[in-house]
């Protein structure tokens, strides 16, 4: 019996994932991190489960299809930054508070616990660990939610093809702006210590 698209064996897996701690566990112990050595690519979750991959956009996918079959909406929230990538949460919220699931090849940039009061302050507790590799501080900005629900039509959470309009949506829609010109211009570098402690576990 199909259930969102999905067989049997992927449905179960995807009911045991009961909570979001476990679905963010499953995708940092289960999924690896996806290098796209072979070219970009925009996995559903389903193909996400088949190939055992993920980069950011991939595994807040899977986390918004998990978090959907729990009963929550499937919210995608966009971090855009300056020289460098972009990053992509599955947001929700529980007892009136925001959290969050991402995969991330940086251990600061993955799962918050659902107490952030407000989108702002949930974004803002990425701030520090957002950087490039010439150690600075990137986020700039965020994205209002956007209900995947909208998506339907393009059986997002089982498509055997790459879901690119999903990702053009979420650069394309307007974004909040986090900092004052002149809080860019004071920003210090990062600490030695704080950026060597984001890449542990992190694939080269």
């Amino acid at each position: 019996m199909l259930r969102n698209g999905f067989n049997a064996i992927e449905w179960n897996t995807m009911r045991r994932l009961a909570t979001p701690e476990k679905i963010q566990r499953f995708l940092d112990r289960e999924i690896g991190y996806n290098k796209e050595e072979l070219g970009p690519t925009c996995r559903s979750p389903r193909r996400v489960l088949r190939d055992r991959t993920a980069h950011c956009l991939e595994g807040a996918l899977f986390g918004a299809a998990a978090l959907s079959v729990q009963g929550f909406p499937p919210l995608l929230l966009d971090l855009e930054a300056v020289r460098d990538d972009d990053h992509v949460l599955a947001v929700y919220r529980q007892r009136g508070h925001w959290g969050a699931i991402a995969k991330s090849n940086y251990a600061g940039l993955r799962f918050r616990e659902p107490v952030y009061r407000n989108l702002r302050e949930l974004v803002m507790s990425y701030f520090e660990h957002y950087y490039n590799l010439s150690g600075e501080k990137t986020l700039r900005s965020y994205s209002r939610p956007v209900n995947l629900d909208r998506f339907q039509g393009t059986a997002w959470m089982t498509a055997e093809d790459d879901l690119w309009p999903i990702a053009h949506y979420l650069c394309g829609i307007p974004h909040r702006r986090l900092l004052s010109p002149t809080m860019e211009r004071r920003l210090n570098r990062m600490d030695e210590r704080l950026m060597a402690a984001g890449r542990v576990g992190a694939v080269p």
